[in-house]
C-alpha cells in the first residue's frame, strides 16, 4: 500500500480494510499521522461469501483507531451501491448482537494477522 496514498486521508472520506471474505467500510474522522493511526467510524460489514452478499449496518457501532496501512480508499462506485442501501434505512438504536459479534470477530482476526504480518 502507498504511504501517500493513507496520509492523504480526508476527514468524511470512505475507506476499507478487507480480510478473507469480509470487507469493512469506514469513514474517516481524523488520521493521527505522528502515531500512523487512522481514527474511522464504522458503516458496514460486507460479508462477500454470502449469497447475496450480507450487508450489515455498523452505524451504531464504536469508532476505531487502527493502523493506518491497514486501509485503503474505497471506490466510489463499490460504495455508492452499498452505502445507499444501508443509509435509505434508519439507523438501528443499537447495534444487533449478531452483528456485533461478527464484528468483533473480525477485528480480532485483522488484528492477529496484522500482528503476525507486522512482526515478520
Amino acid at each position: 500500500m502507498n504511504m501517500e496514498i493513507t496520509l492523504n486521508f480526508q476527514p468524511g472520506q470512505i475507506v476499507s480494510l478487507e480480510h478473507d471474505d469480509t470487507k469493512l467500510y469506514a469513514e474517516v474522522i481524523q488520521v493521527v499521522i505522528s502515531r500512523h493511526l487512522c481514527w474511522v467510524r464504522p458503516l458496514l460489514l460486507l460479508v462477500k461469501s454470502s449469497e447475496p452478499p450480507l450487508i450489515n449496518d455498523l452505524r451504531e457501532a464504536s469508532d476505531l483507531l487502527w493502523p493506518l496501512d491497514l486501509f485503503q480508499p474505497a471506490l466510489d462506485t463499490e460504495v455508492i451501491s452499498i452505502l445507499s442501501q444501508v443509509l435509505a434505512k434508519e439507523p438501528k438504536p443499537e447495534i444487533d448482537s449478531p452483528t456485533k459479534q461478527l464484528l468483533h470477530q473480525f477485528i480480532h482476526e485483522v488484528w492477529q494477522a496484522y500482528k503476525k504480518q507486522s512482526t515478520g
